[in-house]
């Protein structure tokens, strides 16, 4: 690598990083979307309940 493998290394490394950390981003996102989703649900369900 002609001197620079710390380097070439290191990018490779920062770039799995951010790679990791944004699937781990992702993932809390959508707990918290369907988590929001869910409760939308159940609010519309008992609005059509006490509407009946």
């Amino acid at each position: 690598m002609g001197g620079r493998g710390f380097y070439v290394w290191m990018s490779y490394g920062v770039t799995a990083l951010f790679m990791i950390v944004e699937v781990i981003a992702l993932m809390r996102s959508k707990k918290t979307v369907l988590k929001r989703l869910a409760r939308m649900v159940r609010a519309e369900t008992r609005s059509h309940s006490h509407i009946e």
